[in-house]
């Protein structure tokens, strides 16, 4: 058994893409007389900076001979990666062995990879160390979600798939020619085996994406068979060649248990706190407030794109107590979705009087309040019942504005029972 990685071989402004690669690069072991036993697509730390556009790293499990491999997925590249733009950085790894073997030193790389950030020399280091075989173009930078893709495998336990149906070549570019009704459809019929592939309240083809590259339209969801079943429903311009991925899409394998008080930027968290400030809407329909735990405090935003889920946002009261999820940049932690803990159910009010039924009147300082009518009084004021438009359990941004790696909650697996939203 051999594990081909690769990363790093599209561009942000000319197109191409890693997953048509790396389909390229199963056909070519197929043609050589290999067989390709599974297809990984791992979406990595989506907070590095050099990255592709999604900052997916693939990896190809086959039996063809590390070195007949190393030969056919190079020649692919060579043909292939984008190496006109020279922010694109590819890089081959080819790991000798099965993939459940790796060394933890591997799998540990693959998993931090997700959450954390890596040193290219660390990672060719690391690659030398295990027996690997290393190939690089424009400085190799992609060795690292390359060896992050081999490591995969034995890093992760929780796996969803992906279907993409990619466009005949010479369309790139041009306008993709999809029937939406036949997309809404089939996602209605196939849900929540096969999710994120609409958003019916913004009248979006997530499926569908707006960059230039070969992908046609993608289906994710927790069934091999069912996510194919979407695709072969939708009616659209020829499909010129398609692949399943194994991924780590919609797991959340991006987050970690954090405190308030320990938050970096780069990294994506689980943290607990309690509203600390009132939601402001400011310029762009930003929502921001702050979230404190202890003697720490972290300001929390859900930025426009997120849509409808800044209604959730703006719900929140003082003293709410949360679970927020998101990852931290600038100091500031991006909301990808939060659980209800505890809610404000009063507030403070004046009192009113018995009698009459009308709001008192301070008393003076310190003097509470009296109805100027009745007589009546009241040493201060009471708490009364405060409607709110919030429950106990998980909210999350709509499908539209859902990172890859971010697990929707219709996925289950959450710690709250139950959840108020689809």
């Amino acid at each position: 058994m051999t594990v081909i990685g690769l990363d790093d071989t599209d561009s942000r402004t000319l197109g191409m893409c890693t997953t048509y690669l790396a389909t390229l690069v199963a056909e070519a072991v197929e043609a050589r007389g290999g067989t390709v036993e599974r297809r990984l697509l791992v979406r990595l730390n989506p907070a590095v900076e050099h990255k592709t556009r999604g900052n997916a790293a693939l990896a190809l499990h086959t039996d063809l001979p590390a070195g007949a491999a190393l030969d056919v997925a190079r020649d692919e590249l060579d043909r292939w990666a984008v190496l006109d733009d020279d922010r694109t950085s590819p890089g081959l790894v080819v790991a000798p062995g099965s993939p459940d073997t790796v060394s933890t030193a591997v799998a540990d790389f693959a998993r931090d990879a997700v959450r954390d950030f890596h040193d290219l020399d660390d990672a060719v280091d690391l690659a030398e160390r295990s027996g690997f075989l290393t190939e690089g173009w424009h400085g190799g930078r992609g060795r690292i979600g390359a060896l992050a893709a081999v490591g995969a495998w034995a890093a992760f336990d929780e796996w969803t798939y992906e279907h993409i149906s990619y466009r005949e070549f010479h369309r790139c570019g041009t306008p993709r020619e999809v029937d939406l009704d036949s997309v809404f459809d089939a996602a209605d019929a196939a849900y929540p085996d096969a999710w994120d592939t609409v958003d019916r309240e913004e009248g979006e083809a997530v499926c569908v994406p707006n960059a230039p590259g070969p992908i046609l339209h993608g289906i994710r969801g927790d069934d091999a068979d069912t996510v194919r079943e979407v695709a072969a429903a939708i009616d659209s311009e020829p499909v010129d060649r398609s692949a399943t991925f194994l991924t780590n899409q919609g797991t959340d394998a991006h987050l970690r248990d954090g405190a308030v008080s320990d938050l970096r930027d780069g990294r994506a968290y689980r943290v607990a706190g309690t509203v600390a400030s009132d939601p402001e809407t400011r310029a762009g329909g930003h929502v921001f407030l702050d979230l404190e735990a202890g003697d720490s405090t972290v300001s929390v935003a859900a930025f426009e794109p997120t849509k409808r889920f800044r209604n959730r946002v703006r719900a929140l009261r003082v003293g709410d107590a949360l679970t927020a999820c998101g990852e931290v940049g600038d100091g500031t932690l991006k909301l990808e979705k939060f659980a209800v803990r505890d809610l404000v159910r009063t507030e403070p009010a004046t009192p009113v009087c018995p009698d009459c039924g009308r709001t008192m009147k301070s008393a003076g300082r310190n003097q509470g309040y009296r109805c100027r009518d009745c007589g009546t009084d009241a040493p201060g004021k009471v708490e009364r019942a405060v409607d709110r438009d919030l429950e106990l359990g998980w909210y999350e941004v709509p499908p539209c504005a859902r990172r890859h790696v971010a697990k929707p909650l219709v996925r289950g697996g959450f710690d709250a029972a139950t959840h108020p939203e689809r």
